[in-house]
């Protein structure tokens, strides 16, 4: 049998297509004679709308129809795939109420795109102004204006743990932190797109549904369920999507207008949101104001940790609110080995965009906030930061693992992954370095930042579809995965080859498309390669060993001596010239009457917990407060690696998106609600300018859960990034006396730190936290309402 391309370095299969500007993206491939819808969206966070007048639009040049809330009162409101509370479910378009800067309150359709826009200026909206709250701690303040006024309170859900869990109880030191894990808006290269298309009676779907998503099937199962349609009614595609990030998962409510508006028509119908719709509207990820408490004894071994966070849940009660219940508690022990945890957590509603997932979902918050604890408690016991975190680790021989907050962690070697990552980056050559520097005074400093992380992918995901099929000589595989730029195409034909020795050329590849793969669960949580991959190979050793037992059968032969050659067919062992092409192997099953086919839907026991060390050398200068990364060695550990050059994009990718949060970006809102960083011009993305050249690693430590061996790569590098990034930053300023600064570490920021501290004036990261959360409902009680109303 050949050797195994496995673990190699091989070049995607899936980018000539979109080189040579083939790429089916939502719209590029809107069929002509399509209907084009346009929003007419709130210029005000908060006010009731007591009229829409819609007259002028109607009879513009090109229009076909103007929808408010009234036309479409028999439509049931919106509720996502993940519910943070019920009782605050949006209408497709708002009723009543606006409640953030970009709330959808008109629906124009035109013939032309152009056509729309201009009728949408003509819609007049009478709206009464109501006072915004966009600080989610200020929302529970007894005076603060009400979202939902029904609720009584703007806590969207929270929960604490009981009194008796008393996690600094023993400690020689206590380190404390108010940090402020910022609101970071998703801008995937493309935004959203839909195209929706009425069947007529006698077709086989009622509607199809031509979306940029990261879930196409779990998409297509909530379009049924709001319509009451029979779920093979309906046809879910995605074709070419340009980044999800989590922005992307479910149906929003922008695409249950289209579906609405083209079910009502039976016409086609389209939209494209614009790039500043996209900023303002898509869902925001991040956004969690979190208070931290490490205890420690003096020879630095961690006694517990007391955490209080809350979480933006913005308008709606958007499920990234929930993150802060529910993925950032579950990682909140990290690497270490913390042996009591107390955790409570408060979502709350603001004026302000629905929060949703956005890259790790809840584990950078988690990491980002114990890193930094670890940087003070580290500045507080003069032990050097590598080594405190060494200290705590929990070592290799402790896996399976349960957690103190209930994670069941698989495997994991954290020495391993920081001592690469330490010596990759010259550490003692590093602080050697900032030492002569700061000896010299100089007013351009060294910082040095560490982050040791662990986090969880295929979390919630009990299987995944996978189907292997083998004719005309080449394979064809399916999944129900989604791809949108990890690679996907290139993975599993790598396995396909791998297992039956057919080129990778001549392997084909079928997503995405509800009327070809019967069911699966997209693409999120960085689940793909463990359990689609696992299908996909359990999959394609079923086909062998048929192709065995039909290769035997025409020469005679016992099934066992019956391999896969170099020249890429089945043989028989030690008998050369006794041989079948897979074309002829294809031909001699179907005259046997042998399907050379097989579905799997394998599945894993548990989650995986990818791990990694992060260092980042960071420059800083006093007189500006500008900070420019010069390095960053990502040392990251995702199981087996199956292609490393896959592994590579995943990090650099993930890597540019954690440094610039550190670094960069951060969604604003004035005191009215209104964003102030609602373009590129003031929401900061960075370039290949800004960013380093990115020294990216692997240690392989496999998961025993599935038969890759592999865990999940697309979020980790996203996870140990910013806490380096932000602790290099704390650590260039720490002689001056800084302990912390909040992201993003922009030159202002920076520059009032240093002015201050220069004069004397070093601002305490710690204050006591609001008195809401003594009064949130206990953990395990009947009033929980994690257990009752978060679907995460």
């Amino acid at each position: 049998m050949p050797g195994s391309i496995l673990g190699t370095a091989v070049r995607r299969v899936e980018d000539p297509e979109l080189i040579r500007g083939r790429a089916t993206y939502v719209d590029n491939i809107v069929p002509a004679g399509a209907l084009h819808l346009v929003f007419v969206r709130s210029p005000l966070a908060h006010a009731l709308v007591e009229n829409v007048d819609v007259a002028k639009a109607r009879a513009a040049p090109g229009v076909v129809a103007v929808l408010t809330a009234t036309d479409l009162a028999d439509v049931p409101d919106h509720r996502p795939a993940m519910v943070l509370n019920d009782a605050c479910a949006r209408p497709l378009l708002a009723r009543g109420k606006v409640r953030f800067v970009g709330d959808m309150v008109a629906a124009v359709v035109a013939t032309t795109r152009a056509d729309a826009v201009d009728a949408a200026e003509l819609v007049e909206v009478d709206y009464d102004p109501l006072p915004p709250v966009v600080d989610p701690e200020a929302a529970l303040d007894a005076d603060a204006p009400l979202q939902f006024e029904e609720l009584g309170s703007n806590l969207a859900s929270g929960v604490r743990d009981p009194d008796d869990v008393r996690p600094l109880d023993g400690a020689d030191v206590v380190v404390r932190a108010r940090m402020v894990n910022q609101r970071l808006a998703v801008a995937p290269m493309e935004g959203n797109a839909v195209t929706a298309t009425p069947g007529a009676p006698d077709e086989a779907h009622d509607m199809t549904v031509h979306v940029s998503t990261q879930m196409p099937h779990g998409l297509r199962a909530q379009v049924a369920a709001q319509w009451g349609w029979e779920l093979e009614r309906v046809r879910v595609v995605a074709p070419h999507v340009g980044g999800g990030f989590g922005g992307k998962a479910g149906l929003a409510p922008e695409h249950a207008v289209v579906i609405e508006t083209a079910r009502r028509l039976g016409r086609v119908v389209t939209w494209t949101e614009t790039r500043s719709e996209n900023l303002t509207a898509m869902p925001h990820g991040r956004g969690q104001v979190q208070y931290g408490e490490l205890g420690l004894r003096r020879d630095g071994t961690i006694v517990g940790l007391r955490a209080r966070v809350v979480g933006d849940a913005g308008a709606y009660a958007g499920f990234g609110g929930a993150l802060a219940l529910g993925p950032t508690r579950n990682m909140a022990q990290g690497v270490y080995r913390i042996p009591t945890i107390a955790y409570d957590a408060a979502a709350v509603l603001t004026t302000t965009t629905p929060m949703g997932a956005f890259r790790g979902a809840g584990r950078p918050e988690a990491a980002a906030m114990l890193e930094r604890l670890m940087d003070l408690a580290a500045d507080e016991l003069t032990i050097d930061p590598a080594e405190l975190r060494r200290r705590n680790f929990l070592a290799p021989e402790d896996f399976p693992l349960t957690t103190a907050t209930g994670s069941l962690y698989d495997s994991g070697d954290y020495a391993k992954a920081l001592d690469k990552a330490l010596e990759l980056a010259g550490y003692d050559d590093l602080r050697a370095e900032q030492a002569r520097r700061r000896e010299r005074n100089e007013r351009v400093v060294l910082g040095i930042g560490l982050a040791v992380y662990v986090e969880v992918t295929a979390g919630g995901a009990a299987q995944e579809y996978g189907k292997v099929t083998v004719d005309d000589g080449g394979a064809t595989v399916a999944v129900g995965t989604s791809a949108h730029g990890q690679g996907h195409a290139t993975s599993f034909a790598m396995i396909v080859a791998d297992r039956l020795g057919i080129p990778m050329e001549r392997v084909r590849f079928v997503q995405s498309d509800t009327a070809v793969v019967p069911h699966g669960g997209g693409t999120g949580g960085s689940r793909s390669l463990q359990l689609a991959g696992s299908s996909v190979l359990v999959a394609a050793d079923a086909v062998l060993e048929r192709a065995r037992e039909v290769v035997a059968s025409v020469f005679e032969a016992a099934p066992d001596d019956v391999v896969v050659t170099d020249s890429g067919g089945l043989g028989i062992a030690g008998v050369p010239g006794r041989e079948l092409t897979w074309r002829e192997v294809a031909a001699a099953a179907h005259e046997q009457g042998v399907p050379l086919a097989e579905a799997r839907d394998e599945s894993q026991p548990g989650a995986t917990y990818p791990f990694g060390a992060h260092v980042s050398v960071v420059e800083v200068d006093l007189d500006t407060g500008r900070v420019v990364p010069v390095r960053h060695v990502a040392v990251d550990d995702c199981g087996r690696v199956l292609n490393p050059t896959l592994v590579a994009g995943q990090q650099h990718g993930g890597l540019a998106q954690g440094i610039s949060q550190a670094l960069w970006e951060g969604f604003s809102y004035d005191e009215d609600g209104n964003p102030t960083t609602g373009s590129f011009a003031a929401y900061l993305l960075p370039t290949a300018v800004e960013v380093p050249t990115y020294e990216a690693a692997s240690t392989e430590t496999p998961t025993p859960y599935n038969p890759l061996g592999a865990k999940g790569i697309g979020e980790a590098a996203t996870v140990g990034s910013t806490p380096a990034v932000q602790n290099a930053v704390v650590d260039a300023l720490r002689p001056l006396g800084v302990r912390h600064l909040d992201m993003p570490l922009t030159p202002e920021r920076v520059w009032r730190a240093v002015r201050d501290a220069e004069a004397g004036v070093v601002a305490d990261p710690w204050r006591e936290p609001p008195s809401f959360f003594a009064t949130l409902p206990v953990r395990g009680t009947a009033v929980d309402p994690e257990a009752a109303s978060v679907d995460i």
